[in-house]
């Protein structure tokens, strides 16, 4: 999948210089509001790099961004505003919210080098959570493994409910929905260091004895 840039200011003049500007060296899409940008995301989506406006109508560029983190968290945000908007920018780039921000007007050298930097962060991020999810992926699998050798009904109980969690996350369009299966299938670990009989009486409903339901 390619990384795209989306730009966004409430000028179409300036996104058109945008484009123009940048259109041999990065995959760029724009939008002319907020909240737009935020339908671009959802639709056209994931962006690596989302530069926006600060001052626009409806939704500052502080907003959009702080909106972004919370839809796309990986996506590298950049905002651009003047010499006044200063103190609001910064205090977004120390709450996170915004990876850099650019004093207008700004040079096309300046800006080409801040998009390469954030595409380079961009790819730093997903490496680092793709070598992490494979990583707890793997050690999964393995602990699942022994769980079906050991007790086979927990495993099927397990594998059942990892695909409930699947149909869950996909409505509720839930991030990184790896998370939710793997919590899912390892509900039943414990299950491990059970004796078949008890787990059996417990989902009977049958009465356990004192030293089952200490265990």
């Amino acid at each position: 999948m390619p990384e795209k840039v989306l730009f966004v200011d409430d000028e179409a003049a300036i996104l058109q210089g945008y484009v123009r500007l940048f259109r041999n060296e990065f995959e760029i899409d724009t939008s002319v509001t907020g909240k737009g940008a935020l339908i671009a995301i959802e639709t056209k989506g994931p962006y690596a790099v989302i530069v926006s406006d600060m001052q626009m109508p409806e939704m500052s560029g502080v907003e959009v961004l702080r909106k972004v983190k919370e839809i796309t968290p990986d996506s590298i945000r950049i905002i651009l505003t003047g010499h006044a908007d200063l103190g609001a920018a910064i205090a977004a780039v120390n709450d996170g919210s915004v990876f850099r921000f650019l004093t207008k007007p700004c040079s096309k050298e300046t800006l080409g080098k801040t998009l390469s930097a954030a595409l380079m962060q961009y790819r730093l991020v997903r490496a680092e959570r793709e070598l992490l999810e494979h990583t707890l992926k793997g050690s999964i699998e393995v602990l699942s493994e022994v769980l079906s050798i050991v007790n086979p009904a927990a495993f099927s109980r397990g594998m059942r409910l990892k695909r409930y969690m699947k149909h869950v996350v996909s409505v509720m369009r839930l991030p990184r929905p790896w998370r939710f299966e793997v919590a899912a299938m390892m509900s039943q670990l414990g299950c491990v260091v059970l004796a078949p009989e008890t787990i059996e009486a417990v989902f009977a409903g049958r009465e356990l004895s004192p030293d089952e339901q200490a265990r």
